[in-house]
């Protein structure tokens, strides 16, 4: 029985979304008669690190709305949609699902790994898998190439760094993918001969590089020809359809390499090669060398994002050529390693000096104003003076390392080439491993601290060279500010641990860096105004802890992104319209290992207003007498008194609404807002109700509506609408899927709101709709396919449908992949294995598997395939 994830046989004759498929050879030449044609499509996913150095973790960002950030829209758009790729009948129906990442050759960042990992545990395990049914298929040979760690500039970094980055991305390969990375991705692809002596002593086989970085080329010498002539190539003229074999200059070590196809790559993500699969077959048979050679690999390498994200929906493209379309012109979808053990080089290379993909000067395009990337008339003049300010900062921060690390350390930077396994386990007993490896001696508490200092300060030396920072045309852009605030934790750090003062130097030599922005004119005022403003203390985690825990009943132990926070004590009483909270809280850093005692005391005058004090805890007997003091204070019921008895006890220093970060901020903002959105509601509610009537006749005789009275219907009708569907949430969780009379009075009331809203020509503002219907429907299927009693079925799946309908009635922009994939899994998994035939149907249900769903039990399911918009035509087929 062919599984539903793999592309039916029967159906590859059906057409695709995008357009109808041939087999028709735009090159002009046979494909039947071309023997050995492999094709390879490299994806290269990366996004830059995007974590408050200080949080370890993405803060909202608004230009990504609707999404939380850039990393889950991009998921959203490419990411995810490539794990469950589509393949669609000429009805936009669904006949496949296609994991794209087992098809292509990738690499996906370690930065972005990791947040997949905790993101979408389900996409980054469809990679994982991927990668090893790809080894399975070509001989041992995976998809998934390394990449060096941060995406930094390789001919930029100096030697230890080559050796770090490489040494951490085949860590985290290994650990994530269980097997050596044969192959590795330089950032931007850039690289010298320095870069490939690090590589080659890390035992990487192969490397991708863009044609325009090759300078020469000859066959390799052999017994009937020892000598031949170098063939100049430096204009990007290469021949791309063979490897070729680099050797370091004067020695017999070398690393092979692939250079992709440079004209099919820029097609795919300038032009309309990935409007259909078709197009994309057809540009790929014309790079096809007619001369008949045993084999030869077309190739071609782009950022991953475009497929998808770039390029809206052409993961279907690339799902469909990789399952039929390729296929059908006899050629063999691989990837660089299988190809490489199948045809090893017959021909040597020589590169350019230093060289990118994405600089037609070599690597200036991150040290100079060389016109890459800019934009608008603004110049790059600030990027040399950035390089050359963080390069200063990273020696003096080895001088820091060296001279401290030696003392915690049997070889310093041993365990920074190491430390890879604790960014990767932070858990106490994986640091503590660690540390008795790599400690000279036996470290106490502080000394321990320290020496996770030095490894963090370290880390952010290396973040701060990620290759974007540089990338783009201005200094201020949210990349180049990132790479600052990396760099702005490592100067911290190493005050904290050595006592040294950097920053006031590091900021001046930044004054040299001139923005195009008047706001800030130069680069130590981006750092002043966009990073020292986001820099984190354990007293700003406390308060935010303290403000919120007005708004939420914490745990004795509770996570506050990267801290640990233990509650001691901790008492609330209000007084009138003031509430008054009191702690003692305990900090622990997850990262280093440091730790702060502090007291607490926050003060909501009501509405907006906050007044928060922090200090270190001293004892139990002054923290005793203060607590008891500040609730004296309260029964005055003077928010004046309260304020002076804590400036009095605390200081001056003082938080508040502002100082949370800003997820805990715009959530406590929105439950501030919630008891006033309410009363309008309510409001708006009744006007619509007043003037209902006046609303009908206004639409009946088709005049234009008074806009007042049409946002009173609007805001009406909508309230009405998320207030039922949480309602049906709730007595759907509260209640048995198999009572099929459950959620059907809220779901008619949903199409009376809809039918309702259409007569008013209201467009409904349901914010929570979609994700809820999304959660319901999913939860609805789910039951019905594992654990539907038989004989509800019928009467389950009427609901669900009627579910579908209404939340396209109300507009909620209702998405189904989800529910397809869920469909589809089911029915390759559990329905068709176990399904009876009709033949035994008719010999009295005699067969020789045990029935588990009926030829009677496949109706009503047909009938959900086709609301789903799943084609089942191959599975009734089976049937008849």
């Amino acid at each position: 029985m062919t599984a539903f994830a793999d592309l039916p046989t029967s159906l590859t004759g059906k057409t695709d979304n995008i357009t109808a498929l041939t087999t028709d050879n735009q090159s002009g030449i046979d494909p039947q008669q071309i023997t050995g044609v492999f094709v390879t499509v490299h994806g290269h996913f990366y996004q830059p690190p995007r974590e408050n150095p200080y949080l370890d973790a993405i803060e909202r960002q608004p230009s990504a709305s609707p999404f939380h950030d850039w990393n889950e829209r991009i998921h959203h758009e490419c990411y995810r949609p490539n794990a469950f790729a589509r393949v669609l009948n000429d009805k936009g129906e669904l006949v496949g699902i296609i994991n794209n990442y087992e098809y292509m050759s990738f690499n996906i960042g370690p930065t972005l790994m990791s947040w997949l990992e905790k993101y979408d545990l389900e996409v980054y395990q469809r990679i994982l898998e991927a990668d090893r049914k790809s080894c399975d298929r070509l001989n041992g040979h995976g998809n998934a190439i390394a990449q060096v760690y941060n995406h930094i500039i390789m001919p930029l970094a100096n030697t230890r760094d080559k050796y770090t980055q490489i040494r951490w991305g085949k860590e985290d390969f290994r650990s994530r993918f269980n097997r050596d990375p044969e192959g590795m991705w330089l950032a931007e692809t850039a690289v010298d001969y320095a870069t490939l002596e690090a590589v080659i002593a890390e035992g990487i086989r192969f490397l991708i590089l863009a044609p325009s970085q090759a300078q020469r080329c000859r066959p390799l010498p052999t017994a009937e020809q020892p000598e031949s002539e170098w063939l100049e190539v430096g204009g990007a003229q290469i021949d791309p359809t063979r490897p070729y074999r680099c050797f370091l200059p004067g020695t017999d070590k070398f690393i092979d390499i692939f250079f992709y196809d440079g004209p099919i790559s820029r097609d795919m993500g300038f032009n309309d090669v990935l409007n259909s699969s078709h197009n994309l077959a057809g540009r790929i048979g014309m790079a096809i060398q007619g001369d008949r050679r045993p084999a030869q690999l077309i190739s071609a390498a782009t950022d991953g994002e475009t497929f998808g994200h770039h390029k809206h929906g052409t993961e279907k493209c690339l799902a469909y050529a990789f399952t039929s379309e390729f296929a059908s012109r006899g050629w063999q979808v691989t990837n660089f390693a299988h190809y490489l053990s199948l045809n090893p080089p017959a021909w040597e290379v020589e590169l350019k000096p230093v060289t990118a993909w994405s600089c037609s000067h070599g690597v200036d395009r991150w040290q100079e104003d060389c016109g890459c990337g800019g934009g608008g008339g603004w110049h790059q003049k600030w990027r040399r003076p950035l390089r050359d300010a963080l390069d200063w900062l990273r020696d003096r921060l080895i001088e820091v390392y060296e001279e401290v690390g030696r003392k915690y350390f049997l070889d310093p930077w041993q365990a920074r080439d190491e430390y890879i396994k604790v960014i990767r386990d932070r858990s106490a007993a994986n640091v503590e491993h660690f540390l008795i490896r790599h400690q000279s001696r036996k470290l106490q508490s502080a000394e321990r601290i320290d020496a996770l200092r030095l490894l963090e300060m370290q880390r952010h030396a290396l973040l701060m060279y990620t290759s974007c920072g540089w990338f783009f045309e201005e200094i201020s852009r949210p990349e180049g500010v990132q790479i600052l605030r990396y760099a702005s934790r490592a100067l911290e750090l190493a005050g904290e641990v050595a006592g040294v003062h950097l920053e006031k130097e590091f900021v001046d030599r930044l004054a040299l860096a001139s923005s195009n922005v008047d706001t800030f004119r130069n680069g130590d005022e981006v750092y002043r105004q966009l990073v020292v403003s986001a820099q984190v203390n354990f007293q700003q985690v406390a308060a935010h802890y303290a403000i919120s825990s007005l708004f939420t009943t914490y745990q004795p132990e509770h996570r506050v992104y990267c801290y640990t926070a233990n509650q001691v004590d901790y008492q609330l009483q209000r007084m009138g319209p003031l509430t008054l909270a009191v702690g003692r809280l305990q900090l622990v850093s997850e990262i280093t290992w440091e730790s702060a005692d502090l007291t607490f005391a926050v003060l909501h005058l009501g509405g907006w207003d906050f007044h928060c004090c922090i200090k270190r805890f001293t004892t139990r007997r002054t923290y005793t007498q203060m607590k008891e003091q500040l609730f004296d204070v309260l029964q005055q019921a003077s928010a004046a008194q309260v304020i002076l008895a804590m400036v009095k006890l605390f200081g001056d220093q003082n938080f508040n609404l502002e100082n949370l970060f800003a997820e805990e901020r715009h959530r406590i903002m929105r439950l501030l807002t919630q008891e006033t959105l309410v009363r309008l509601d309510q409001l708006y509610t009744q006007v619509y109700r007043d003037n209902f009537g006046v609303l009908r006749a206004f639409h009946r005789d088709e005049l234009q509506v008074p806009q007042e009275l049409q946002v009173a219907a609007e805001i009406a009708l909508s309230n009405r609408a998320i207030v039922t569907m949480r309602s049906l949430e709730q007595v759907i969780s509260d209640s048995t899927f198999d009572d099929p009379l459950v959620g059907l009075a809220e779901i008619g009331e949903l199409e009376a709101v809809a039918i309702e809203a259409n007569s008013m020509g209201c467009q409904l503002k349901i914010r929570e709709g979609k994700q809820m219907m999304e959660r319901l429907i999913l939860r609805s299927l789910w039951h019905l396919l594992h654990d539907a009693n038989p004989t509800t079925m019928e009467a389950e799946i009427h609901r669900l449908e009627r579910m579908v309908d209404v939340s396209y009635r109300l507009n909620l922009g209702l998405s189904l992949d989800r529910a397809q994939e869920i469909f589809a899994n089911a029915l390759s998994k559990q329905i068709m294995p176990n399904l009876v035939p009709v033949s035994a149907v008719l010999d009295g249900g005699k067969g020789d598997r045990s029935p588990a769903w009926e030829l009677t039990q496949m109706r009503p399911l047909i009938r959900l395939a086709e609301k789903l918009k799943v084609d089942i035509d191959f599975w009734v087929s089976q049937l008849l």
